[in-house]
């Protein structure tokens, strides 16, 4: 066997099952115990600059300045007795991961050494972050940008730093993070939803998004991981051969968790506890040493900022127990990739969940608003909502027979279905003189509609689940703000038109139980083209689809090109989630972050097979060709015939070889001809169509190799080792 496989091996052989966090007592004991939440900061400040970041917190007022001292000091002393001596915003770049950059408490002045923690420093000035991306918002010799405290998330100690979410801006303000547009877009939701709510309850002020979260990855132990220079600079496996078994007995599923597994999810629970994660779920996913764990919903800023933490935390804790957590989409071939299933609702500030059925007529109506709200939102902008999913490592998901498709759809269950069915082909509705709900007959035949007759297909990509949508297209690698702000965003701009048309007719004299209606069944009628309730896996579904005017996404540098559609620009413009300028900045950004990991996935392909598959080749012919010599010198001329199927494998070698040296050389010419493109999303095309498809064929042969050469002398570890191991 090839020394640094079986290096590899023999290391991750000594890896034992350890528990290294435990904690005495229930859970419920030290949850949160690192956060300092609402209910603690009363504690550390007086009741006027608690005040002040209460209102920030739940009703998004601008933080008082007056009080920020006081707010800052108080935070360094909570800080301090949770043995913190440093602070960092902590904010979430165009990177899809988060960034800090750490500061002392410590200061140092006549001689005397002390702490001290400004309420300026709150908002941090970051003049060395020119490196991120932000797609020529800023000037590299102009680099200043802005870190500041997002107060409805709140600050949190991990290894000794506090840690303060943020957003992140440039000078001139422009967003250079998914956080701020995020923001933008809850508030522009919450606006829209509750003028609407307002039309069956007038005692709301406020509606809230709420957002659970889950979380699937790849355990790999680190020895076989640091083995793999695919898996260390790509997240992914770019050449190996399938398993004879992966995932074919469906045996991994909900199957009992490895003992090392079951050790490493403990000791991450425990300190997600800590941070204030409400960790509900832990489960074996449908691959080989794939995992899932699912927190309970939370609001969604807090929701999308602890996704991250969690991240972080699982991240650090593997190393501990000599694994490796790996979030791409789609790191073995062959296999179920792994995605983020998003859980969305909408509540209002008096407890009603807006996407609740219910069971009476007048929750029915406001139901029926804002689930025809959803729906004419998401066939409006379906393919930048699919687009906003679109990245490199998704793009092996996207259409590949698993979550999620390369179309988008909405699938409501055969019972609401049918509700929708039954308001289309109403002709008229019951009609009253007076204002109220329960006088439209098609509300009072609603059933109750349980959850359970609702989730029955696992192939759409936007499913309602009985009281909440699940946006199941979301990679497990992204940040989720990046698509949740496009599904705010487009949901709002759909409610704001829902009020207008309602209140329209109801100037024409049209009472409002018909008007709300009459709504309704418009659009519904519009979007029931992104209604399906079949197999949204299937070619016929991809034929239907087209049929229906809806667009999958063939090619992802040419899915963003949604972002210059005049309706893109205008919805985020309208609603002051994105300027125009920032969304050229993403578009910049999406193409150019596509090339860079395919440039980087491409030259680590060469080298693999150049350094790695080839020398083995050639060690492995010259075994047959010695083995050959030493026929004939027995057997003479029969040996030809004796050794033919080792002469018929070392042709086979010598031409995958060949193919590879070719190919290979083939690859580097289309990336300098590539590179030579001005246009980053020109040049991103050219990749995705070129370079992308090179290295398939570069794969191929590898992979073909694999399984030719003796497998002492493969020096990479395989798949059976990497997903059995």
């Amino acid at each position: 066997m090839a020394t640094f496989r079986e290096r590899a091996l023999n290391e991750a052989s000594s890896h034992c099952t350890r528990r290294y966090y435990v904690e005495e007592g229930p859970v419920s004991g030290y949850f949160g115990q690192n956060v300092l939440d609402l209910d603690k900061m009363r504690g550390y400040m007086s009741q006027k600059a608690y005040e002040a970041v209460l209102a920030s917190a739940r009703y998004g007022a601008k933080l008082d300045r007056s009080a920020s001292d006081e707010i800052a000091a108080g935070m360094m002393a909570w800080a301090i007795e949770m043995g913190a001596t440093h602070y960092t915003h902590l904010f979430h770049p165009l990177t899809d991961s988060t960034a800090e950059k750490h500061e002392a408490f410590i200061k140092f002045k006549d001689g005397q050494a002390f702490e001290k923690f400004n309420g300026s420093a709150l908002v941090q000035q970051e003049p060395d972050a020119s490196s991120f991306p932000t797609g020529g918002l800023r000037n590299t010799f102009e680099a200043r940008g802005y870190s500041a405290w997002d107060p409805s998330s709140p600050v949190f100690v991990m290894d000794g730093t506090l840690c303060i979410p943020s957003v992140f801006v440039s000078y001139t303000g422009d967003a250079l993070d998914t956080k701020a547009p995020n923001l933008k877009s809850l508030h522009a939701l919450s606006e829209a939803a509750a003028k609407v709510s307002r039309l069956f309850d007038e005692n709301v002020s406020s509606v809230k998004v709420n957002l659970g979260i889950e979380q699937e990855y790849f355990l790999v132990d680190e020895s076989l991981y640091n083995s793999r220079p695919d898996l260390m600079l790509c997240g992914r496996t770019i050449v190996g051969h399938t398993s004879a078994k992966d995932q074919q007995l469906e045996d991994h599923y909900f199957g009992a968790i490895p003992s090392r597994v079951s050790s490493f999810m403990k000791d991450f629970e425990t300190e997600a506890y800590k941070l204030g994660i409400l960790l509900q779920t832990r489960h074996n996913e449908v691959a080989p040493n794939q995992f899932e764990c699912a927190p309970v919903f939370c609001e969604a800023t807090k929701a999308i900022d602890q996704n991250m933490m969690l991240m972080i935390v699982m991240q650090k804790v593997a190393e501990r127990h000599h694994l490796k957590v790996i979030f791409h989409e789609k790191p073995f071939d062959g296999v179920n990739g792994s995605g983020k299933h998003c859980n969305w609702s909408i509540m209002t500030d008096t407890g009603v969940n807006l996407l609740s059925p219910g069971s009476t007529p007048t929750k029915n109506l406001q139901f029926l608003s804002f689930y025809a709200s959803v729906l004419k939102a998401v066939h409006r902008h379906h393919y930048l909502l699919m687009t906003s999913v679109a990245t490199l490592s998704n793009s092996f998901r996207l259409g590949g027979g698993e979550a999620p498709p390369a179309v988008m759809s909405v699938f409501s269950g055969s019972t609401l279905y049918g509700v929708f069915q039954s308001i289309l082909n109403m002709s008229d509705v019951n009609e009253s003189s007076d204002n109220s709900l329960e006088s439209i007959k098609i509300v009072n035949s609603i059933p109750e509609i349980f959850p359970d007759n609702t989730d029955r297909n696992r192939t759409s990509p936007f499913a309602f689940t009985g009281n909440r949508f699940e946006f199941r297209a979301v990679g497990s690698s992204q940040n989720v703000a990046s698509a949740m702000f496009v599904l705010n965003s487009i949901v709002a701009e759909s409610l704001n038109e829902f009020l207008t048309e309602v209140l329209e007719l109801e100037k024409s004299g049209e009472n409002r139980s018909n008007a709300v209606m009459s709504v309704v069944r418009k659009f519904l009628a519009e979007s029931r083209d992104i209604m399906f309730e079949g197999n949204g896996y299937s070619q016929e579904w991809e034929r239907e689809a087209e049929a229906r005017g809806l667009r999958a996404i063939r090619n992802v540098p040419e899915a963003y090109e949604v972002y210059h559609e005049d309706a893109t620009v205008r919805m985020f413009s309208g609603l002051n989630v994105l300027a125009p300028n920032e969304i050229e900045a993403r578009f910049e950004i999406f193409n150019e972050t596509y090339v860079k990991k395919l440039q980087i996935e491409a030259r680590v392909i060469g080298d693999m097979c150049l350094n790695h598959v080839i020398p083995a080749a050639v060690k492995y012919q010259n075994i047959l060709i010695e083995n050959i010599k030493g026929m004939k010198e027995i057997f003479g001329d029969e040996a030809m015939k004796l050794c033919s199927s080792e002469i018929d494998t070392l042709k086979k070698i010598s031409a995958y070889v060949n193919h590879i040296t070719a190919d290979v050389e083939s690859l580097v010419e289309a990336r300098k001809k590539a590179n030579r493109i001005e246009d980053i999303a020109e040049r991103a095309k050219v990749y995705s169509y070129e370079v992308k498809s090179m290295m398939d064929k570069v794969r191929d042969s590898a992979d073909n190799l694999e399984m030719l050469i003796d497998d002492e002398m493969w020096p990479l570890p395989k798949y059976r080792e990497l997903l059995f191991f």
